[in-house]
């Protein structure tokens, strides 16, 4: 049976990381995977976290299953985070929240039930996207398309193209929108253009689904969430991944969850035993440790002023970087303006270089970038900025 399966190529990044590793360049940087690092180059265990994860291990006295939307307590958080402690679809009942295992978890289970109220349903993606939507959401069975939405040539949105597709989109069609720091790119919407989205998807009867994997690391947690509460105060339906991944830290522990606003409550109530069934059938109950984390912290009010102050060092560190970065590369050089980096939020960004150039900065530096030429800007470090901006300038 097996002997008919090929032997496929790594996935671009992982495979990235594996030649990164294996490199034995003491100047060697790593600016593909999409973690969070420090200036010392490791992802830190956040202190917020450490001291729940103390007090989870005081409290436990089962191992027993958690119940299958998951722990109760997260949820609740993760309600209150996404949306906001009054949001009128809270109030009103239409909004029911699941846990999930990590930000892919929350996308799968989000498609398999798109694919049974709608089978085929078209879904948007915009043109870059993280490159792991495709086969999380196309391989469920939904239709997938593209929109467009960044511009390499101005290191800009187009936002005027991709309006325009939103004005062609049939109804009942749903378009996939990151919340903040877009992933691949670091462009993220303003307000106003949020408003301008939202005009159109309730005019054309379109079902938003935002991918929320960075909540706190663009401008802070209530900023970021703008588009998605304007949205769900807006729209009768929509969907919404949220991961804890980044903001806390916690990737291994793949903790995340699923939120759906509906119509009414009754359609709430269905949609939300359809969505725990869709769960069992892929993995019958979620994870505790992370979640329980989450709960922990979200509950504290000294735990989450905590989390809060060590997620304005993260996203302050970032920003600090993108600065630096686009300094170092001015002062080596006037004919490439790299200024965009440091208006765009979140980990990513283009860097505008060719394929050669990039493989150029990998055999010659040992600098390690996607082929496109994306990078994780929270890789960068203060010892290694210089060497960094050198190494780009010589490959221009």
């Amino acid at each position: 049976m097996f002997e008919v399966l090929p032997l496929l190529p790594n996935d671009p990044i992982l495979g990235l990381s594996i030649a990164y590793a294996n490199d034995v360049n003491a100047d060697k940087v790593d600016l593909g995977v999409g973690v969070y690092k420090n200036d010392s180059g490791q992802t830190p265990i956040m202190k917020a976290v450490a001291e729940a994860e103390k007090l989870r291990i005081a409290r436990d006295i089962t191992k027993a299953y958690t119940p299958p939307a998951g722990v109760p307590g997260a949820n609740e958080a993760s309600t209150r985070l996404v949306f906001g402690a009054e949001h009128p679809a809270v109030a009103a009942g239409r909004v029911r929240t699941v846990q999930a295992p990590g930000g892919c978890g929350a996308l799968r289970v989000a498609a398999e039930l798109i694919q049974r109220a709608k089978p085929g349903a078209t879904l948007w993606v915009s043109t870059p996207t993280w490159a792991n939507h495709m086969p999380l959401l196309g391989s469920a069975g939904l239709k997938l398309r593209e929109y467009p939405y960044y511009d390499y040539a101005s290191h800009n949105i187009n936002f005027a193209a991709m309006l325009a597709t939103f004005n062609e989109i049939p109804r009942g069609d749903l378009v996939l929108l990151h919340a903040c720091c877009h992933n691949p790119s670091g462009a993220d919407l303003t307000n106003a253009q949020w408003d301008q989205v939202a005009d159109v998807l309730v005019e054309r009867g379109i079902i938003p689904f935002v991918d929320m994997a960075y909540q706190g690391f663009g401008e802070g947690l209530e900023e970021d969430a703008y588009g998605l509460r304007m949205l769900a105060n807006r729209v009768p339906e929509m969907i919404v991944a949220n991961s804890f991944s980044k903001n806390f830290g916690l990737y291994r522990e793949r903790a995340a969850s699923l939120s759906l606003v509906f119509a009414d409550t009754r359609q709430a109530d269905a949609g939300f035993s359809q969505v725990l069934n869709v769960a069992r059938a892929i993995y019958s109950m979620p994870p505790a440790h992370g979640s329980t984390i989450v709960d922990i912290i979200l509950h504290s009010d000294e735990l989450t002023r905590l989390w809060q102050s060590e997620l304005t060092q993260m996203r302050e560190r970032i920003a600090g970087l993108r600065v630096h970065l686009v300094q170092s590369l001015s002062s080596l050089q006037q004919t490439r303006d790299f200024s965009f980096i440091a208006k765009e939020r979140g980990m990513f960004s283009f860097l505008g270089l060719t394929v050669e150039q990039v493989r150029k900065l990998k055999s010659d530096y040992s600098i390690y970038m996607t082929d496109t030429s994306r990078i994780s800007v929270a890789g960068l470090t203060k010892e290694k900025m210089d060497y960094v901006a050198k190494a780009i300038v010589a490959v221009l």
